[in-house]
């Protein structure tokens, strides 16, 4: 009887729907906090760290366990297919629940967010007409704008979260 090998798409799926939940609690967290509205400079980039931390340590765990069912081989290939497979589950995962966020859990995010946008730009000294053409774009949010740019960032930090685990984990098959 020969035995399964593992496939990339099988990984990512996996680590994937575990980091995808992770996502989750980490947002309803924040939920929890009152936080989860107030998005500046600082906490957009401290998010951004965490999503490739979770991509690389991901990636990490999931080229390893690919690594263990196939004879200790992966190519550099597989191993960016299982970070950014599991970077675009994840993904998935995050503007489904954004979406449920904003709709269902707290419908009044938006709100909150343009709030606490207005107080920030007052404390820093901007006039009304500039807060107004500020936040003009953000009224009426375009969802589908919204999903294109989540899924091509989630790509892309998959990309960037898995290259360097792919290149020092792999392990070519010797061919002969």
């Amino acid at each position: 009887m020969e035995e399964r090998k593992p496939t990339t798409g099988k990984i990512a799926l996996k680590y994937g729907l575990i980091f995808g939940v992770i996502g989750i609690i980490f947002t309803l967290m924040l939920y929890s906090q009152e936080l989860h509205y107030q998005i500046d400079l600082k906490r957009f980039f401290i998010n951004i760290a965490l999503g490739l931390l979770f991509v690389v340590v991901g990636s990490i765990l999931g080229m390893n366990e690919f690594k263990k069912g196939n004879n200790s081989y992966m190519s550099f290939g597989q191993g960016l297919k299982i970070g950014v497979g599991l970077s675009l589950i994840s993904g998935i995962i995050a503007i489904i629940f954004s979406f449920v966020m904003t709709e269902v859990i707290d419908p009044d995010m938006q709100e909150k967010a343009i709030n606490y946008a207005t107080e920030m730009m007052q404390d820093a000294g901007m006039t009304e007409d500039q807060i107004d053409k500020q936040l003009a774009g953000q009224k009426e949010p375009n969802i589908p704008l919204n999903i294109g740019i989540g899924l091509i960032f989630a790509i892309f930090i998959g990309f960037i979260g898995a290259l360097i685990p792919a290149i020092v984990i792999k392990k070519q098959e010797e061919v002969y």
